[in-house]
């Protein structure tokens, strides 16, 4: 087991965060904590641990989030977690899908205080993992500091004492999960204040964070911030953490050396038959703003989906960038020359 410095950390984000995307984050950092996709304990118990919880070595550290309210469930899969090597176990208590409420667990757990400590007891049990929850500020009715508290207390007194706090309430009618990540307004204050009123505690902020820059600020008031759809539709962003949050010397990699040093991963699993456009999806936003971004994009696009797509889609989209930055350039310079004629 690794011990986990979460200053900085890569949310969970279903059908995003899966293990081609998180070996591609770590060409970026690696310092970052990444977070799997939420795996429900019905997954992992009844179709098969390997299926949903197999992960690169490189992956490292690396927290597996488990969506779930049945204590015994839960201890259960804690404990494979940890014969699987991951580095922290963390209970959702944010996701607000429909589907997730049905099965009692996510978001609505919130209302449920004392049965999420038993949960988070029966896992703290179970392994000498790290337990860990992620949770919103509140839910439907809930709009004050003082209920959130109600959630965190019970919970800290099991000896939890790492909370990741989505700064937006979830409504849990009304709003779909997609309205639900940006419609109700960021409080940013209760989730600070939480970190003055309670110093013992490990409070990790997330919720609309867009850049390092916001990152480097809240960490005047919390321990740690997580971000989300940032670091999925403008990777890049990562290449500044391990120097500017985590004050390590590195040498910050240009976007293509990124995209060089990932290619070998990307061979490596088209020879296990996995499909080109499984790794390429996640690696569309890695020049974002940059000349030939949209070429690039569009080339792995309409090529990595085909059944015989190889690693030369990749080289044939970066080529087309790289085209299009040097037309830039030399456009750029014919430009100024000419400002001094």
């Amino acid at each position: 087991m690794n011990k986990i410095n979460r200053r900085f950390s890569i949310a969970p984000m279903m059908a995003w965060s899966d293990r081609h995307c998180r070996m591609f984050w770590r060409q970026l950092t690696q310092h970052a904590v990444m977070y799997t996709e939420m795996v429900t304990t019905g997954a992992i118990l009844h179709a098969g641990a390997d299926r949903f919880l197999t992960y690169n070595t490189g992956e490292h550290p690396l927290a597996l989030q488990l969506g779930g309210s049945n204590p015994d469930d839960l201890a259960s899969c804690t404990k494979i977690a940890a014969d699987f090597g991951y580095d922290e176990v963390n209970l959702n208590c944010g996701c607000p899908s429909d589907r997730v409420q049905n099965g009692m667990f996510g978001a609505c757990l919130m209302a449920h205080p004392q049965r999420v400590a038993d949960c988070i007891s029966a896992m703290q049990d179970a392994s000498s993992l790290p337990i860990t929850v992620k949770h919103r500020i509140g839910i439907d009715e809930m709009e004050s500091y003082d209920e959130m508290l109600e959630f965190v207390k019970p919970i800290a007194d099991t000896g939890c004492s790492t909370f990741i706090v989505h700064a937006r309430k979830a409504w849990l009618q009304g709003l779909s999960p997609k309205q639900n990540r940006d419609i109700p307004p960021l409080h940013y204050d209760m989730v600070h204040q939480l970190k003055q009123d309670f110093p013992s505690l490990n409070v990790i902020i997330n919720g609309g964070i867009t850049s390092i820059e916001h990152c480097v600020s809240h960490l005047q008031l919390v321990d740690g911030v997580m971000l989300g759809r940032a670091a999925y539709q403008n990777p890049y962003l990562l290449a500044e953490v391990d120097s500017l949050i985590y004050n390590a010397p590195t040498v910050i990699k240009t976007r293509d050396q990124v995209l060089l040093d990932y290619i070998p991963y990307i061979e490596e699993q088209l020879q296990n038959n996995v499909a080109l456009n499984h790794m390429t999806r996640h690696i569309l936003g890695l020049f974002q703003g940059i000349p030939g971004a949209k070429l690039f994009r569009r080339h792995i696009s309409e090529q990595a989906h085909r059944s015989d797509a190889g690693i030369n889609v990749v080289y044939q989209a970066r080529e087309l960038m790289l085209e299009a930055q040097h037309r830039a350039d030399v456009n750029h310079r014919l430009n100024d020359s000419s400002s001094f004629i």
